[in-house]
């Protein structure tokens, strides 16, 4: 399928990538945040922020490519993924390519030989031309400046030079239409299959960039992902070597007289990028047990009438940590172990663990010297940790040798070929390992060719390939570089596979065919030299005739030459190329992929997976038996075994999984091959058995869905036929472990299905016997668990619901005399105390995180044939459970579980029934639900695309955050907030529980605290609000106090205030109160200031302010009566910045009505600190109590507390304040006020109460302090004089120091007034 590559410069750069159907578009949005002053990323140092970048995939239909252009003439065949380099993201293409392999038809692989490098976010490189494709060997030309990976830049430069090298050097490859990454073992037998999500990311090259591609497209809907995979837009790439030779009819040993095609020998190199490097770069293991150089090989041969075979070998450095100095001087490379055997060993085990679980048993072949220091003290570490590693330990007494999953073989390939023979003599190593590649076998496939069932005159062929032989183990080869000695020993191996496959069909390979084969893998030793060394592999020359010539010797000793150049000068940039393109470097990070639409509707359909799923019930019947070899219950009745007593809700489960262990007798010649025959007997037994009892009942029929056999273990799956609609992707798959996994006397058959849309899997195991072998129990489990696959590279644990049944072989750890006598005492749980299965789950050794069913029945093994007798033979072996149901998922329910006595095996069969929750999923309306979810979201989000070609997008905005829990919004950011998502306001979905009820208002805000209330409480029973802060509106309401009782008048909370009464509209100026910010910020009031005058001054004020100071009086008594004059306010004043303290005066408060001093005219400023002045009158009279419109009178920092209104008479012509309650709100001390040394007029005036503060602390001595009615400062100069002293403190009271029922000493006592004196 042809891609084209357009560009659209405005108003965003935008890359898309077309093919006939759809388009990819990317385009790059960084926040504003890290927008640099030319408008590019900026990401902090060393901190890996990844770039962004939206991405779109849609069908050309729905797509205006309006304003796109083609970036390049050149052919696409695909994208490599996305890289960042300098902070610039740049998309890599495949622009060069050539076919160079077809494996088998329709699987053909691909050679890259040319990619480019587009920038997404600035346009500055898109002229500047790539140099061509460097030299093979000229690798000095990868320019990085430093580890850190920023590759130096200049006009004529691009970024991606090195990587564009490294790429287009012809070691990369790539297939469109089948899994390159994995062998043919592993693969799907589905021609047409090819699955992404099963790549190996071992041998994925390209994973660092295409990952955020992969990570888009699982996000995507079914649809949209097939139809991404199909569009072969997202390319996997390989590294390493593939090549396909033509076999001609004339020399392929098997002949084909249908057709006239070629046969087909491939050869696939897989070099690993988990420790990617070159020479002395990447020597050893690491931490994770991956080493370096290590190749997976693989040898398929197809031929047309049907037969493929296949077959891998790895290759790898010595896997402990070492390391290798580079040196001018040949063989003077100096070798160091790093690491001491206690701190290798971990790391060793992990790398043959991996190496088991991947390809069973495993083989080592080592070839290092004994004869050259170096290499031998590599081998003697060598073959300490083999000896140390748990697979090739030895079995213990009594078992057989089956069990060592890890050998090796010691060949010194440079003693062996110093003779006459030269390296003819390699082919001595057959000889040393023909046993063990005769166990390991190789993989074979075979094609069937039926008619189609019920078309008589259908001339097409249906062909199915069906799995004859698998690879049950692997050789791994090693020398020093794993290089040159490695190549030629695995084409020996190599050719001993093939050999042996041909022995298999009676055939053997001519000359030519063999030369065909030797050439394929002289080939492939120089591409693996020369990604790892620089140059090709020495004794290639003899690989490839069988014989080492002259010219050979010359060429082997310019390489070693070019060898030596290339490791001193070139490695170090080579190696930095590789760690960019694998994202190794330091602050490498990558590229963050999100769509803003397809993102949303994909966790929007998650989240509301109730609207299309549903869920139901079904039953399972599990059961399985070890027939011990025996025929003779087919013919009896299993229905108590298979058709158990249950609840008639169980009684006819929908699936029935019939397990066998023991279905031939494991001899020497049964457990190489499987012999059908017994399988199909006792699926008629069973089938029968169910059927039978379906009939009595009245039930519908069972069918058999699918069977799988390995030797002697067999499993069975049927199901009602009303079942068959809700069945789909049915697979089977077997794993031995026997004899290193070579046999199948022991092993797992499992068969996977998807019921609906619950995956379920049913695997049987026979494991390894022997009482002590626990452990040998525990590693078949984990070989079985990991290494046993279903198509696309499903394993077990890729399930919801998952039970394994089966011959365990766990035993009872008690002597056999306490067994006997427990089981006869009924002590099951003291039994199960000691049962090893249940020890070793408990331990997290076998089976983690499965469970089982109480066991109430009687341990399963050994009884003597036809009786219920435990083995009395010589053995007497011990009494256990060695028949076991278990299970895993948490929508299974264990029901039942019990034996059945049926008595012709040593064994007795057990069943289990299980209830299990499936999901089902109603495509129909969760694909509607998608449409409307994805309307909704494109309306809401408009434009706001990588296809957007408006410029006010705010790309923040639309960035896919994933909420932390469900039902909660996405994070947010600077920019982005949930509650303003896109432009809108948010909504609350919080509704009360009953329309009675109402949130409760004494729950705490935050909603971590703890607390006792509830949400939400009954209208009804609503609390009232807690009071406000003083200072509120509430708060300053005010109390009157009565000379009789005390009785409070506070306005209903939440009343505005009143509006206070107008002055009469004859008074003039001065009379009106002031508030302006200018008059406030100088106004210091006094006591004296609430009953007549400027308690800042004890002179006589203006006549206009005490005129009109007279008439507040009928002021208020107007207001009281319902008068409503106008009052002219000025706005509120500035609160000051300290509090001020009101003092209480003496009588002479008064003094300024009745003082004959003549006024002097003052300032505004003089005039404001008398413009709060309240006068009172003469005579004592009833205080009436202000009303909350007269208390709006007063300065905010005078008003009174809440309830501290003296009661007075209650004539109602005067007023009194009680000042101990109010509070100043000013921010600083005013200086003391000046006093007056006038005697006291009248006993009989109004007295304000004093407030029981500190004296403030006077100004310095000998500063004028005047008294005249101008106040301080006036210029009068006036002598001051002596006021008497301060009387001495009393304690608060409830009345004024003035008021009439003092007593007339204490009014005598007070004399008269004097300055404040420091103490």
């Amino acid at each position: 399928m042809s891609i084209r590559i357009l560009l659209r410069d405005h108003p965003h750069r935008t890359i898309a990538l077309v093919t006939e159907s759809h388009a990819l578009i990317f385009r790059h949005s960084p926040s504003s945040a890290d927008l640099g002053y030319n408008g590019r990323a900026r990401f902090p140092e060393g901190e890996g922020a990844a770039p962004r970048c939206m991405v779109e995939f849609s069908p050309l239909a729905s797509l205006d490519l309006e304003g796109y252009r083609p970036l390049t003439n050149l052919g696409i065949h695909g994208t490599l993924g996305l890289v960042t380099i300098n902070n610039d993201v740049f998309i890599c293409v495949v622009t060069g390519a050539s076919q160079v392999a077809t494996v088998r038809p329709k699987e053909t692989a691909q050679r890259i030989h040319g990619v480019e490098f587009y920038c997404l976010n600035r346009s500055s490189y898109d002229y500047v031309q790539l140099d061509d494709v460097y030299s093979e060997y000229d690798a000095s030309s990868d320019r990085l400046d430093r580890v850190g990976g920023d590759i130096r830049e200049s006009e004529s430069e691009h970024p991606c030079a090195s990587l564009r090298k490294l790429l287009s050097g012809g070691t990369f490859y790539y297939s469109v239409n089948f899994d390159l990454t994995n062998r043919l073992q592993n693969r799907s037998n589905d021609n047409a299959t090819f699955d992404v999500d099963s790549l190996d990311n071992g041998f994925l090259w390209n994973s660092y960039m295409i990952n955020p591609l992969l990570r888009f497209r699982s996000r995507l809907a079914d649809h949209e992902r097939k139809a991404l995979d199909a569009s072969c837009i997202l390319t996997s790439t390989i590294r390493g070597y593939v090549f396909t030779l033509n076999i001609p009819p004339s020399i392929s040993p098997l002949k084909n007289s249908r057709s006239g095609l070629p046969s087909t020998l491939t050869l696939i190199s897989r070099l690993s990028c988990r420790r990617a490097g070159t020479r002395f770069n990447a020597r050893g293991i690491d931490d994770d047990g991956n080493v370096a150089n290590f190749v997976e090989t693989e040898t398929v041969f197809w031929n047309p009438a049907g037969i493929c075979f296949s077959y891998a070998q790895v290759r790898g450095s010595v896997p402990v940590f070492w390391e290798q100095a580079s040196s001018l001087i040949p063989g003077q490379q100096k070798t160091q172990i790093t690491r001491s055997p206690e701190a290798t060993q971990p790391a060793f085990d992990k790398h043959f663990e991996s190496l088991e679980v991947k390809y069973g048993a495993v083989h080592v072949l080592n070839l290092l010297s004994e004869s050259r220091p170096q290499e031998a003290e590599l081998t003697r570490r060598y073959r300490y940790h083999l000896s140390q590693n748990p697979l090739s330990s030895t079995p213990e007494k009594g078992s057989s040798f089956e069990h060592r999953l890890l050998q090796a073989t010691e060949y010194d390939f440079n003693a062996e070929t110093k003779g006459p023979a030269g390296y003819e003599a390699a082919s001595m190593v057959k000889h040393l390992v023909a046993n063990f590649a005769d166990a390991f076998g190789y993989y074979m496939l075979e094609d069937n060719q039926d008619l189609p069932t019920g078309k008589e005159n259908d001339s097409r062929l249906v062909i199915n390939q069906s799995v004859v032989l698998q690879q049950e183990g692997t050789f791994r080869t090693n020398c020093l570089d794993c290089l040159d000695r490695t190549n030629l020993v695995q084409t020996i191996l190599s050719q001993l596979a093939l050999e042996s496959f041909l022995g298999g069909q009676g055939v053997r390979g001519s000359s030519d065919f063999w030369a065909r084969h030797s050439s394929l893998w002289a080939d492939n030793g120089d591409a693996l030299s020369i990604i790892y060394a620089g140059t090709g592999a020495l004794k290639s020359s003899f690989t490839r005739h069988g014989k080492m010539s002259l010219a050979g010797a010359l060429a082997d000793a310019r390489k070693s030459a070019t060898r030596l150049y290339i490791n001193n000068f070139a490695d170090k940039e080579r190696q930095n190329t590789m760690d960019l393109l694998l994202g190794r470097l330091v602050g490498q990070a990558p590229v963050d992929l999100y769509d803003p639409i397809n993102d949303f509707v994909v966790n929007e359909l998650n989240r509301r997976s109730s609207e299309y799923s549903t869920t139901k019930t079904i039953n399972i019947l599990v059961a399985t038996f070890n027939v011990n070899g025996r025929t003779e219950g087919i013919a009896e009745d299993l229905s108590s075994w298979i058709c158990p007593k249950l609840h008639s809700s169980q009684q006819f489960p929908e699936i029935v999984a019939v397990g066998f262990q023991e279905i031939v007798e494991l001899s020497p010649q049964q457990i190489m091959s499987t012999d059908p025959g017994r399988r199909l007997k006792w699926e008629e037994a069973v089938k029968r058995t169910l059927n039978n009892n379906a009939k009595q009942n009245g039930a519908e029929e069972y069918v058999l869905l699918r069977s799988g056999q390995l030797v002697g273990a067999a499993l069975l799956i049927f199901v009602r036929m009303s079942v068959l609609p809700f069945l789909k992707n049915v697979e089977g798959s077997v794993k031995k472990t026997g004899l290193s996994g070579m046999a199948g006397n022991k092993g797992a058959v499992a068969i996977r299905m998807d019921y609906c849309s619950t995956r379920i899997c049913f695997v049987t195991a026979h494991l390894a016997a022997g009482f002590a072998n626990y452990e040998e129990r525990n590693r078949d489990y984990q070989t079985i668990n990991h290494g046993l696959r279903f198509q696309k590279n499903r394993s077990i644990e890729d399930h919801d619901s998952i039970i394994w049944l089966g011959d365990f072989n766990y035993r009872i750890g008690l002597g056999n005399d306490k067994v006997r006598k427990a089981i006869i005492n009924g002590d099951l749980d003291f039994l199960y105390e000691n049962d090893q299965l249940n020890l070793q789950m408990v331990a997290g050794l076998s089976f983690p995180f499965y469970t089982e069913g109480r066991i109430t029945f009687l341990p399963t093994y050994k009884y003597d044939i036809g009786t219920e007798v435990y083995d009395t033979s010589e053995k007497a072996r011990i009494p256990a459970w060695c028949d076991r149901v278990l299970k895993k998922g948490s929508n299974l329910r264990q029901t039942h579980y019990s034996i059945a006595p049926l008595l012709f095996s040593d064994h007795r069969p057990v069943y289990a029934t299980f209830e299990c929750v499936v999901n089902v999923i109603d495509e129909v309306i969760k694909e509607r639900l998608g449409h409307e979810i994805y309307k909704k979201r494109r309306a809401e989000v408009g434009n706001s695309t990588a296809n957007a070609q408006s410029d006010d997008t705010d790309d923040e905005d639309l960035i896919g955050y994933d909420s932390i829990a469900p039902g909660l919004p996405p994070a947010s950011s600077d920019r982005r907030k949930w509650w303003l998502d896109n432009g809108l306001p948010a909504r609350s979905e919080l509704h009360p529980p009953d329309s009675n009820m109402t949130p409760n208002p004494l729950r705490p805000s935050n909603p971590f605290s703890k607390t006792g209330e509830p949400s939400w409480v009954p209208k009804s029973q609503t609390p009232p609000p807690p009071p406000k802060p003083r200072g509120s509106s509430s708060a300053r309401s005010v109390q009157s106090n009565t000379s009789q009782a005390t009785s409070t008048s506070v306005a209903p909370t939440g009343y505005r205030h009143a509006v206070p009464p107008p002055w009469p509209p004859t008074s003039s100026h001065p009379s009106k109160v002031s508030s302006s910010p200018n008059l406030r910020s100088e106004s210091r009031l006094s006591t004296s200031a609430l009953s007549t005058t400027s308690s800042k001054t004890s002179s006589k004020p203006p006549p206009s302010i005490a005129s009109s100071s007279r008439q507040l009086p009928n002021t208020i008594s107007q207001s009281s009566t319902g008068g409503a004059p106008e009052l002219h306010r000025k706005p509120p004043p500035i609160k000051p910045k300290k509090p001020d303290v009101l003092r209480s005066e003496t009588s002479q408060s008064t003094l300024s009505s009745t003082s004959t001093r003549p006024s002097v005219p003052r300032s505004p400023s003089v005039t404001s600190r008398a413009s709060a002045s309240i006068s009172l009158p003469a005579k004592p009279g009833p205080r009436p109590q202000l009303s909350i419109a007269e208390n709006t009178l007063l300065p905010p920092s005078v008003r009174p507390k809440p309830g501290s209104m003296r009661s007075g008479s209650p004539s109602g012509n005067g007023v009194a304040i009680n000042t101990s309650s109010y509070i100043s709100d000013k921010p600083e001390f005013p200086p003391p006020p000046r006093r007056s040394t006038a005697p006291i007029q009248s006993p009989q005036s109004h007295h304000i109460t004093r407030k029981e503060v500190p004296p403030p602390v006077p100004p310095p001595r000998g500063s004028a302090r005047g008294t005249t009615a101008g106040g301080p400062g006036n210029g009068s100069g006036e002598e001051r004089e002596e006021m008497p002293p301060l009387p001495p403190r009393r304690a608060a009271t409830n009345v004024g120091l003035m008021d009439e029922d003092h007593v007339a000493g204490e009014k005598e006592a007070l004399g008269g007034w004097k300055a404040l004196k420091p103490q």
